[in-house]
């Protein structure tokens, strides 16, 4: 395993996290703790979650992912042996049934505290903005629309007070984003210059499919030193390629077609080339993609999720392969041609 620190602290992280949403539906309380041992035991000490967990989002499974990392720890007592990220939902419809107000003080109290319950913790690593709660693009939309109805006001500075007051109470240690703009990264940046913490990541969708943080992005948090963390670097399972010939049984999309921002025409076409440079070099489609991700310069640790110890075995092992200049250069001929077909 190679490993990192999370910037602007002495947090070491592995390059390859453990994602966890699917734990609670696809995947049961044993097979979870399964894949926590088998991370652990090949280096991984980063492991990533969400108050939503597990998805898609309901009101009867709200919450399972972290009663089954909580489980975990309670059971094996190696919570100072792993760093634990979790998120708070920002408001939308569909998770009315978790709360509505926003990033207000007492929605992070009420958050914060239902979390450290479930994962029967005392603190959280890295505290994250679920999505933004002003309108912008984000879940697969590929352009901002403004709206002249919205509702929302500035709080940056308001946000990140209310965070400092709990890591100064010591239930989280840092704050992070996800699903942000590059707006939103660069007004937390510029507020945390005023003397509140700093937002020290980003979790965004990031893989051959969806490259668009490089377009603005990936400077920010080169110049203004902010770690990303790619989520959906297998594009919910299209570049394993495993959907090119065939709809699998109890695959994510097959279960949940509504997770079909990866399966447009342009992705699928764009997925045959990848494999096609992939069984050229005689790697996996798999491990070409994961590696990819895994040795982007912004990259701070690389969130990938599986539903089989085979899976997870797999995408672990992509920290072990590094891609030729000949394969760098291949994929960026298809991505000139179809650029970010799944936004």
């Amino acid at each position: 395993m190679k490993y990192t620190t999370l910037p602007n602290t002495d947090i070491r992280v592995s390059k390859i996290c453990l994602g966890t949403m699917t734990w609670g539906q696809q995947n049961t309380e044993t097979e979870g703790h399964e894949q926590l041992d088998y991370a652990i035991d090949h280096g991984v000490n980063f492991i990533d979650t969400a108050e939503l967990y597990s998805v898609p989002a309901s009101k009867e499974t709200q919450g399972s992912t972290e009663k089954i990392i909580g489980t975990w720890l309670q059971k094996t007592k190696k919570r100072d042996e792993v760093v634990i990220a979790t998120k708070i939902v920002g408001p939308r419809d569909f998770v009315k049934h978790i709360r509505t107000d926003g990033f207000t003080k007492a929605e992070f109290a009420d958050a914060i505290d239902k979390s450290l319950q479930r994962l029967q913790t005392d603190y959280i690593d890295l505290y994250q903005l679920h999505w933004p709660e002003r309108n912008t693009n984000f879940f697969g939309v590929r352009g901002y629309i403004h709206d002249d109805q919205e509702q929302w006001n500035d709080n940056f500075n308001d946000v990140l007070s209310y965070l400092d007051d709990f890591i100064k109470e010591g239930k989280i240690r840092q704050i992070g984003l996800s699903n942000e703009t590059p707006y939103g990264v660069m007004r937390y940046a510029e507020e945390a210059r005023k003397g509140t913490p700093k937002m020290i990541t980003v979790q965004n969708p990031y893989n051959l499919l969806n490259r668009k943080d490089e377009i603005g992005l990936t400077e920010v948090l080169h110049r203004e030193n902010i770690g990303h963390l790619p989520y959906s670097p297998l594009g919910f399972g299209q570049l394993t390629g495993k959907y090119l010939d065939e709809t699998p049984q109890n695959a994510r999309v097959t279960l949940f077609p509504q997770f079909s921002r990866y399966h447009n025409e342009n992705s699928f076409k764009a997925t045959r080339a990848y494999n096609e440079i992939a069984k050229k070099h005689g790697i996996s489609l798999t491990q070409m993609a994961l590696a990819f991700v895994n040795d982007r310069p912004f990259v701070t640790s690389n969130i990938i999720g599986a539903t089989s110890i085979e899976q997870l075995k797999e995408n672990i092992g992509s920290i072990d392969l590094t891609l030729s200049d000949a394969i760098l250069k291949e994929i960026e001929a298809v991505h000139e041609n179809i650029p970010n077909p799944a936004p």
